[in-house]
């Protein structure tokens, strides 16, 4: 994708991925948090398509103009073949989660086998998440659309200098990867927030899709519940990132019920604010089998939910931060497919901070945000690779890139600047 604002370009990877799925007869349904981008991937899909020639029509939710058409099934398909004609075309619908009984509504059109391919976004909602996803079964391929990632972030940065070659621009210039990173960690990855020069630009934009998704998504949800226990939550939230979650705590600090908290928590869930990982386990009376962690998805919004946007300075609270940072790139490595990822905890206090599954495959990974100058793991590590016997392991970190045995298993040591081209 392109996002362009006072000649400044982002490239996104999506934009291949859904250009890709164009001859593919299935709905591609572009979802994800609010401004990360979707209408301008959106639109510059449509360019791409009018370049080639192929006819095509946009039509948004958000404009009064264009939702006459979504008044039933006929009338969008009246303005479709009035566009478009009758042999095919591409139709793009942007914030569908604007329409009532969406889901049934396309399935209806879909069902027709009409010779239009629809390419339709939406932000976080539950008729977004669950009600489409219900009646659209086996008739749309997702794409997920989240903040710029480091990759796109690092080669905007440099002007796309080093796009064909950024692994090498990361081992060579290690000074200015880092300095990136500790940006990136500060201030995220919205686009917007990215594109704007000062702090004080930055904060206002950041503060705006705070308040959009507050506004726009929350309120919808919670009607006239408790707005205010849900910001409070998120702070709380932000302030214990990567740490288990103490629901009993965490609801006497919000003046929530405990399952009033927990539907928050799944409201935080379902309008990309946060994201839940269970933890891993096979003996119940050893490893802890019930309190979840908690990781944002942006971490500028993490960081503007403590007051603490762009000022991040303190090696503990970045070291966190690159936790995130890191679920963040292996979430996104693994989604499409059967594997997932959890992490690991002792009621005796041992931990692992990530353990990716896939099938009976375990790979555990550490994350520390140091530089190491030999090959050495925790005692935590080494107790789950004793208990498990994986045959790889490894641990993310600033610099030291080596392979150390344990009996069986290859532990790689990574610096996360391989660890995030990795594909």
């Amino acid at each position: 994708m392109l996002i362009i604002i006072f000649m400044n370009i982002i490239k996104r990877k999506i934009f291949n991925e859904i250009k890709n799925h164009l001859d593919k007869k299935e709905i591609s349904l572009i979802v994800g948090p609010r401004q990360v981008g979707k209408t301008t991937i959106m639109n510059e899909i449509k360019k791409y398509l009018d370049k080639e020639g192929k006819k095509s029509i946009f039509l948004s939710l958000d404009y009064e103009l264009d939702s006459v058409f979504f008044k039933s099934q006929e009338e969008l398909l009246r303005k479709i073949k009035l566009n478009l004609g009758k042999d095919g075309g591409f139709v793009f619908i942007d914030e569908i989660q604007r329409k009532e009984n969406a889901g049934l509504f396309l399935k209806g059109i879909y069902d027709l086998g009409l010779p239009y391919k629809f390419i339709i976004s939406g932000s976080g909602s539950l008729e977004l998440k669950e009600e489409i996803n219900e009646s659209l079964a086996g008739r749309k391929k997702d794409f997920f659309m989240g903040p710029v990632d480091f990759e796109e972030f690092v080669n905007f940065k440099t002007e796309y200098r080093y796009e064909d070659n950024l692994q090498d621009f990361f081992e060579i210039e290690k000074e200015k990867t880092f300095n990136f990173l500790k940006e990136y960690l500060n201030f995220g990855g919205y686009p917007r927030v990215i594109l704007e020069e000062t702090e004080k630009e930055k904060r206002s934009i950041i503060d705006q899709i705070f308040r959009s998704c507050i506004e726009k998504d929350i309120i919808y949800l919670l009607k006239s519940d408790r707005i205010d226990a849900f910001v409070l939550m998120i702070k709380i939230l932000a302030s214990q990132t990567g740490q288990l979650i103490n629901y009993t705590s965490l609801a006497t600090q919000t003046g929530l019920s405990v399952p009033s908290l927990k539907k928050y928590l799944w409201y935080a869930e379902k309008v990309f604010i946060i994201r839940m990982v269970q933890p891993f386990f096979t003996n119940k009376q050893k490893e802890i089998t019930k309190s979840p962690i908690v990781y944002f998805i942006d971490l500028g919004l993490r960081n503007f939910s403590l007051n603490m946007f762009g000022r991040v300075e303190d090696n503990e609270q970045l070291g966190l931060i690159f936790q995130n940072f890191i679920y963040n790139k292996i979430n996104k490595e693994i989604e499409g497919n059967l594997k997932s990822i959890n992490f690991w905890r002792t009621k005796e206090g041992a931990e692992v901070d990530f353990v990716v599954r896939d099938g009976l495959s375990l790979l555990p990974i550490e994350v520390k945000f140091s530089n190491f100058l030999k090959a050495e793991i925790s005692r935590s590590f080494r107790s789950f690779i004793n208990n498990y016997k994986p045959k790889e392991a490894k641990v993310i970190n600033l610099g030291l890139n080596t392979n150390k045995n344990i009996g069986n298993t290859d532990i790689k040591f990574v610096p996360y600047y391989k660890e995030i081209t990795n594909k």
